[in-house]
This record gives C-alpha cells, sequence and structure tokens, in this order.
C-alpha cells in the first residue's frame, strides 16, 4: 500500500482545553518518510494518563496541535526498503511512548548500545509531542494511521488480542520494567502502589512473575476485590487503616509506586521496605516535586524511578503475557468517543484501562 492511498488523520489537541473532551478532528502531516520507517493503520491506541497531562500542557508546554496517544496497536501498511528487524507489511505491530533515539547516530549513547534506549544520552523522541531526528513532528494514536521509525515497533503475538496488547505497550511495560530490574520473582515480597491503569498491570505481572507475596496498596478499600482477582495477597488501605504503616513496616523487598501526586506519604511507603530493599517512582507529578524522604533513608534502602521501557523490554513483556496468559483488565470505547474516554479517564472511572478502537 503506497502512502497516496491513506491520509493521516486523528484527533487534535489545540489548546488546553482539549483535555476536557474537546480534541478535534483533522488531518496531519506525519514525519518526512525514512526507508528505516513503517506506517502503522492503527486498529487501537490505549489511553493512558500521560496523554492527559500532555493535552493540559501539565509537565511543560505542549507543541500544539497534538495529537496524543502512545499505546499504539495496528496493521503494518508500508515497510521501508532499510527496515532490519523483520516486520513486514500485514504484520501486526504495536508502538509506546518512544519512537525515536539516537542508536549512535549523534555520538556516542552507551545506553542505546546496551538496548536501554529509553535513556539515551543525546535523544527521546516521544510518540507524540516531540521532534524527530530529521526534523519532523511526531503524532500519536488517536488516528487512523501512525509513522514511526520500525526499530521501535515490535511484533504482537498472535494469541494477544490487540485491545489487550495497546495498553501494555506503555502502561504495562513502565512497570514491567522495573519489577524486572528489581528481581521480582520467587523469594520477593512486591508492592504496587496505586491499583490504576499502572498499579492493576503491576499486580498482574508481579503475580505472574512467581512473587512470594503481592501487595495491594491504595487509599480506599473499594478496589480491594478487584486488587484480589488480579493477584494481590493482600489488600492495603491507607485511609481506613489508621496503622498501617506500622502494622506493614519492613514487610516488602521491592515496591513500585505508580502514584502521581506529590502529596502522598512517600516517607511511609519508604518505611514498608526491609533493609536493602527498593522503592522505585514511575508515576510523576504535573509539578514534578515529591517530598525527600529523609529520615526513612537512615537505612540501607534504595529509592529511584523508572522510565517507560525500551522495544527489547516490551518484546520480553509480551512473551511473559503470552506464556502466562496475562489479561488486563480493559474497556474498549470507539475512536469517535475519543474525547468521551478523555473526560471518564480524568473522572477516574476507567476500570482499569480504556482502549480506543478503530472500527473501519
Amino acid at each position: 500500500m503506497a502512502q497516496k492511498d491513506y491520509k493521516f488523520e486523528g484527533w487534535m489537541g489545540l489548546d488546553k482545553d482539549s483535555v476536557d473532551g474537546k480534541m478535534v478532528w483533522q488531518e496531519f502531516e506525519p514525519k518526512p518518510w525514512e526507508e528505516t520507517d513503517v506506517d502503522i493503520k492503527v486498529e487501537c491506541c490505549g489511553i493512558c494518563g500521560t496523554d492527559l497531562h500532555t493535552l493540559r500542557s501539565g509537565w511543560k508546554p505542549t507543541m500544539y496541535p497534538c495529537c496524543v496517544g502512545h499505546e499504539i496497536v495496528g496493521i503494518a501498511a508500508r515497510v521501508g526498503s532499510s527496515v532490519t528487524n523483520g516486520i513486514k507489511v500485514g504484520d501486526r505491530v504495536g508502538v509506546g511512548a518512544q519512537s525515536e533515539s539516537c542508536l549512535g547516530r549523534l555520538g556516542d549513547c552507551p545506553d542505546c548500545a546496551m538496548g536501554l534506549e529509553q535513556y539515551c544520552t543525546h535523544k527521546f523522541v516521544g510518540t507524540y509531542n516531540s521532534t524527530f531526528i530529521n526534523g519532523g513532528k511526531s503524532y500519536g494514536g488517536y488516528a487512523l494511521y501512525n509513522r514511526v521509525p520500525a526499530h521501535f515497533a515490535v511484533k504482537i503475538p498472535d494469541s494477544i488480542p490487540p485491545s489487550h496488547a495497546a495498553p501494555m505497550m506503555c502502561g504495562g511495560v513502565t512497570v514491567y520494567s522495573p519489577l524486572k530490574h528489581g528481581g521480582c520473582g520467587p523469594g520477593k515480597r512486591v508492592g504496587i502502589i496505586g491499583v490504576g491503569g499502572l498499579g492493576h498491570f503491576g499486580l498482574l505481572f508481579a503475580k505472574a512473575m512467581g512473587a512470594d507475596q503481592v501487595v495491594a496498596i491504595s487509599r480506599k478499600t473499594d478496589k480491594a476485590d478487584d486488587s484480589l482477582k488480579m493477584g494481590a495477597d493482600v489488600y492495603i488501605g491507607t485511609d481506613d487503616e489508621p496503622d498501617w504503616a506500622t502494622k506493614y513496616a519492613r514487610s516488602l523487598d521491592l515496591i513500585v509506586c505508580t502514584v502521581s501526586s506529590s502529596k502522598m506519604p512517600l516517607n511511609d511507603y519508604i518505611g514498608l521496605l526491609r533493609t536493602d530493599g527498593s522503592l522505585v517512582q514511575v508515576g510523576l507529578p504535573d509539578d514534578g516535586v515529591l517530598n525527600a524522604p529523609i529520615p526513612r533513608l537512615m537505612r540501607r534502602l534504595t529509592v529511584g524511578a523508572s522510565l517507560i521501557g525500551s522495544p527489547g523490554e516490551i518484546r520480553e513483556m509480551l512473551e511473559l503475557v503470552a506464556e502466562k496468559n496475562v489479561k488486563p483488565w480493559i474497556e474498549e470505547i470507539p475512536m469517535k468517543d475519543a474525547n468521551r474516554g478523555l473526560v471518564d479517564m480524568e473522572a477516574g472511572k476507567a476500570r482499569y484501562r480504556y482502549v480506543l478502537v478503530n472500527e473501519q
């Protein structure tokens, strides 16, 4: 299929008000084509919290007009002659939150060389609201088509439905990566803070990776039953258990915190760690500020952060999902109703991930 046979159209945020369900459908110009690229006919795209942050210019000023969506799954419609990762026209592929890194083209880059493209020394290009090395602007997956350097497109196993794979491209791998690097598996007690779009993946994956104990931590008790069904062994509702910080102190080896709030009790969360335990923060507040937990650092603990996942980690995650038959909790929404999906996501109605589906 040649490019002239299709148009790049999608839902565009034109200003900060677009996050209130005011995106408009219009045509856009994708990055200039390179023979290392692939065009993807979008089947579905997950709604990620980052989409809301970006549309409202929460983390930084957004380059409007902006088409968000970086949990993309679809069919390869055009594949460049220099693509070397085996993708062929007709393959089902997925794209996450990153669409390009330097891959050594802008100088020595040990991170890209090690397959840690998300930590590229020279250039991180987001799947939307960024600028490619060739000067083109990146547009996301609330659209009919997406163009991306093929290095950042991964094949989706046949056993995983497209609408299940889509939210794993960002939401899933964002928690898979720190769980993997934190040694999640037999012998580990793992806590997941925040039972939402990210946190529910944390529970599913920690269970699938064989953790001895999986602990769900949230403010209210209304997600307790869901969490236990997802694989949690223990549920902590912090608003309803006044003594939770003392009761569960020094009980966990690894914590992944998905909460995006500068007001969360980070010091108490760190107190849940055993000696030599680790807390990894993956949620980022709009104001970018987290309170420094100095008192708790009088023990030997590690407090750090993690950013999405590399294409290689996405492939590993999908292998785990296929092997363990992991099924995310999603709700499909027609692409034409993307504005409604945004508003409902902002209102906290998702249980636990919305996926936009093109009906063509």
